[in-house]
């Protein structure tokens, strides 16, 4: 599987409504998941990074903007590396999966967005693979 990948998703709709639909996201790898919501577009999380961990993003209301850096060094990473951005809509029915080793940084683009974030390890492994860079720190 590539470093970084867009699960593209679909829908169906008839006079029942709508049911939509991501089955290429093979969830066999995934450990846990909770939500992010940002209530405004000022909101900035990040750079949060995980070393071991890997994670898929799925938007489920609004839009989100995330960003990313592969980490060059663990201890003191290069302040210049290539970000890389990707907008997440909910309408668009994707999921974003990003491998162990980046740092990633969240910001909404609308109100009351949400987003589910799927992990592959467990709760108790969080604190060993949880490394925090200041929203500054890559330029």
């Amino acid at each position: 599987m590539n470093d970084v990948n867009i699960i593209h998703g679909g829908q169906l709709v008839d006079g029942r409504g709508k049911l939509t639909f991501i089955n290429d996201f093979d969830m066999k790898e995934v450990r846990r998941f909770y939500t992010i919501e940002h209530y405004d577009v000022e909101t900035q999380r990040g750079w949060r990074a995980h070393r071991i961990e890997q994670r898929w993003f799925h938007v489920c209301k609004g839009v989100f903007k995330v960003k990313l850096v592969r980490v060059d060094d663990w201890i003191k990473p290069n302040r210049k590396l290539t970000q890389t951005c990707y907008t997440l809509n909910a309408e668009q029915n994707e999921v974003l999966h990003i491998s162990a080793g980046y740092a990633i940084s969240l910001q909404a683009l609308e109100g009351n967005s949400k987003m589910i974030v799927f992990a592959d390890y467990g709760i108790e492994h969080a604190q060993n693979d949880d490394h925090l860079f200041p929203l500054d720190y890559f330029l």
